[in-house]
């Protein structure tokens, strides 16, 4: 069974195509970086995988853990339960600013308590010990009881993470996380979600503006452009010449090395001393699309 199984999948805004017959595939367990330009569809990939919005009434099918998310345009009736495992980390946080950190977090266990409760915000000790153990995994226990607004971006994304981890999720799917913040921020979310995947076996799908980080984190990069995937494979095996063609029409691209430089020189240390034991992917690399 593959964690993420995507056939055909188009999505049409009036002329403009944002997906063009996407195919993918996720082992559970491995953690996958998407890149590409600015426009080209790695968000909107995200929110077709996760059943915010359906594709194209032609389009193909979606799974996650095995479990139908859309088919021919169509969302699966039982969305609410596929969603339950999946994680969402959204770039711009998605807190409730005014709640605590902690009550923040265990909005993640809502799809298991009863409504009144979730109306009330009424945990359990023990959904509190989880929210707790969860803020103290990603290193924010401390700031458990204060609003979720005075923290800074980087607490507020790691808080994002705790949340996924309450919620028991299997799949995290992180759209563009570190993009606001500043680099020792982006380290240590990106920390985070390395640890997720490696300590607790999920699968994490992580649209990415910097290359840099996605090689440094990521054994398999997606690559998008135009709608399409025009490389999906080991991301020791990209290459400078290859990016800068990816994202070539992209006026804010992040900066690519020239021609015949090592694409990394010293990868970011990571928090454990292990990899991910995922294997590559086979290399897939059509020849990228030339603009009309």
């Amino acid at each position: 069974m593959h964690a993420i199984e995507v056939t055909a999948l188009s999505k049409s805004f009036g002329a403009r195509r944002a997906l063009d017959s996407v195919s993918l595939q996720l082992r559970p367990g491995e953690m996958v970086a998407l890149i590409g330009a600015s426009g080209s569809g790695k968000s909107t990939l995200l929110r077709h995988l996760s059943g915010f919005v359906a594709g194209d009434a032609s389009s193909g099918e979606l799974r996650v853990m095995g479990q139908l998310v859309q088919s021919k345009g169509r969302i699966a009736g039982n969305i609410r339960s596929v969603r339950a495992q999946i994680g969402f980390v959204f770039q711009q946080f998605n807190l409730v600013g005014r709640m605590t950190l902690l009550n923040n977090v265990l909005t993640g266990q809502l799809h298991r308590i009863p409504l009144h409760r979730s109306l009330l915000q009424w945990f359990t000790r023990s959904e509190r010990a989880a929210g707790l153990q969860a803020l103290a995994e990603v290193g924010i226990d401390d700031y458990a009881f204060q609003r979720a607004s005075t923290l800074s971006g980087g607490q507020q994304q790691r808080a994002a993470i705790a949340r996924a981890l309450v919620q028991g999720a299997k799949v995290v799917l992180a759209d563009e996380p570190i993009a606001s913040l500043d680099p020792e921020s982006s380290r240590k979310v990106m920390d985070m979600l390395a640890r997720v995947n490696r300590e607790h076996g999920c699968t994490v799908l992580v649209s990415l503006h910097q290359v840099d980080v996605a090689l440094r984190y990521c054994q398999r990069v997606v690559a998008m452009r135009e709608g399409r995937v025009v490389y999906d494979g080991p991301s020791n095996a990209l290459n400078p010449a290859f990016l800068n063609e990816l994202y070539a029409s992209d006026a804010d691209a992040p900066a690519l090395l020239p021609e015949g430089e090592a694409l990394v020189s010293q990868p970011m240390p990571l928090p454990s001393e292990a990899p991910s034991s995922a294997p590559a992917a086979a290399p897939h690399s059509p020849p990228l699309p030339v603009a009309a």
